[in-house]
C-alpha cells in the first residue's frame, strides 16, 4: 500500500461557444469593459485584510460591471504561431471570490473549476467566446445547495457571454442580459 488512496470521479462537461460578428479585437475590449482592464491580485488583497467583511468591501470595489473581475490573459495566439498557427487566440480567467464562496462552502473542490475561464477566439473575422458550464464540472454527485449556487453562477456567465459578443447596443439588449444576478 502506498499509504494514499486514489478515488476517481468520472464527471462530463458541457462546452457553450457563443459565435459574435465583432471583431476579435471588439469582443476582447467588451470582455475588459465588463471584467476589468487590470488583472486583480486577489492574494494580495487576502494578506492585506484580516476580515471577512474588510475583504468582501475590497473585492467588491474591484468587481467589473458584470459581477466578475479579471484575474489573467494568456496569449495563446502569441505562441501557437510559432507553431504554424496564424490565429488569434486568447485564454481568460474571470470569477469572484463572493460568488466562488457560495460554492466552495458547499464543496471545496468546486475550487478546481471556479474562478472560470474563457477563450476568445478569431476566425475568418469573427470571433468566438467559449467556455465550459461550471455546473456541469463542479457537481459531480448529488450535492442539491452546490447545484444551485453553481447554476446561479452558470446564469450569471451566460449573460456575460452573450452581452460582450452581442453586436446589440445595451440600451436596446434585453434588460435579462443586463449582467443578469451579478451580485452587484
Amino acid at each position: 500500500m502506498s499509504g494514499s488512496d486514489l478515488r476517481e470521479t468520472p464527471f462530463h462537461g458541457r462546452r457553450l461557444r457563443f459565435d459574435s460578428a465583432k471583431s476579435f479585437d471588439d469582443l476582447v475590449e467588451a470582455l475588459l469593459g465588463a471584467v476589468g482592464h487590470e488583472p486583480v491580485a486577489i492574494d494580495d488583497i487576502a494578506m492585506r485584510f484580516d476580515s471577512w467583511e474588510s475583504y468582501e468591501r475590497e473585492v467588491q470595489s474591484r468587481v467589473g460591471p458584470s459581477g466578475f473581475m479579471l484575474f489573467v490573459i494568456w496569449n495563446h495566439g502569441g505562441w501557437i504561431g510559432k507553431a504554424g498557427i496564424d490565429r488569434k487566440v486568447l485564454r481568460v480567467v474571470i470569477g469572484n471570490p463572493l460568488i466562488a464562496i457560495t460554492m466552495l462552502r458547499h464543496d471545496i473542490t468546486a475550487g478546481l473549476f471556479a474562478p472560470v475561464e474563457l477563450l476568445l477566439t478569431e476566425e475568418d473575422g469573427r470571433s468566438a467566446l467559449t467556455y465550459v458550464v461550471p455546473s456541469s464540472l463542479m457537481v459531480v454527485e448529488a450535492n442539491p445547495a452546490l447545484l444551485e449556487a453553481a447554476t446561479a453562477l452558470d446564469t450569471k456567465l451566460a449573460a456575460l457571454a452573450e452581452a460582450v459578443t452581442s453586436t446589440v447596443s445595451p440600451e436596446t439588449r434585453p434588460s435579462s442580459l443586463h449582467w443578469a444576478g451579478s451580485g452587484r
